[in-house]
């Protein structure tokens, strides 16, 4: 009798547990170390190694390496300053070159085969922007005080409008706590699952029988376009997800001239 069994595309998402943890007394379950901590600490390694490559103290010029570092920090601090404008953006630089070094390699090291993509955990991406989200409104609190409510009535608005728009407002900056997130998590999934089903599905059309398989190279082909672009997108949401924050920040940062605009 012959077994046949179908493998999920949803696997190569699951977490699962390599150390566990047991105790007769306590649940211990939530500090147990698995799949997903063990590529957290891969992607923090691998962006300690990437940015210490470049750090060799001994040579007068920078090697190659070090140059690339300073055009990819290079591209974030112009664009946010290109987002946020004026003297206060590059007290958030650090902040934005963090969140897209470690999304970009996250996605890097999720397009490796049989790896585990951190990035495609919504639960975990949305932790990141609802904390994102939670910081920038404190922020604005803490900057502008109750002028930072101001920020839920747009320019212009007629006074009877006024209730409508404010609660349409609120909604779309509430939204952004998993907005964010969710928007790098379903793109991750979405191509993780597209490569996974397109793949097996050739992989089947090549073992029927020997013309199969010599007319399998040609889907074989697009599929690995589709990776070569995988490996684009990958880059480019990490790079949206940096615009998006520094987008919000600048929102958070200039609420009172926003503030001014409405009295007038």
């Amino acid at each position: 009798m012959l077994l046949n069994f179908i493998n999920s595309p949803l696997e190569q998402f699951k977490i699962n547990t390599l150390i566990s943890v047991n105790s007769p007394i306590l649940d211990l379950s939530t500090i147990n170390f698995t799949s997903f901590g063990l590529y957290g600490i891969l992607v923090i390694l691998t962006v300690l190694v990437v940015l210490g490559l470049g750090l060799d103290r001994k040579l007068i010029v920078g090697s190659n390496w070090l140059i690339s570092i300073e055009a990819t920090v290079d591209t974030i601090v112009n664009m946010v300053k290109g987002q946020i404008g004026g003297t206060v953006y590059g007290r958030y630089v650090p902040l934005v070159y963090t969140l897209f070094i470690f999304i970009l390699v996250a996605n890097l090291i999720g397009m490796v085969p049989y790896n585990f993509a951190i990035s495609a955990s919504i639960v975990f991406i949305i932790s990141i922007s609802l904390s994102l989200w939670i910081g920038l409104t404190v922020l604005g609190l803490y900057l502008h005080n109750l002028v930072f409510f101001s920020l839920f009535v747009p320019v212009g608005t007629p006074l009877a409008l006024v209730p409508l728009l404010v609660l349409i407002e609120l909604l779309s900056y509430s939204a952004r706590a998993i907005s964010l997130g969710l928007r790098l998590a379903a793109n991750t999934l979405s191509g993780h699952l597209l490569m996974s089903i397109l793949g097996n599905l050739v992989k089947n059309l090549m073992g029927i029988s020997k013309i199969t398989f010599i007319l399998g190279f040609l889907p074989l082909a697009g599929i690995f376009a589709i990776v070569i672009l995988e490996f684009a997108i990958a880059c480019i949401q990490a790079y949206v997800f940096a615009i998006l924050t520094s987008s919000y920040l600048k929102a958070v940062s200039y609420t009172h001239l926003r503030a001014h605009e409405t009295l007038r």
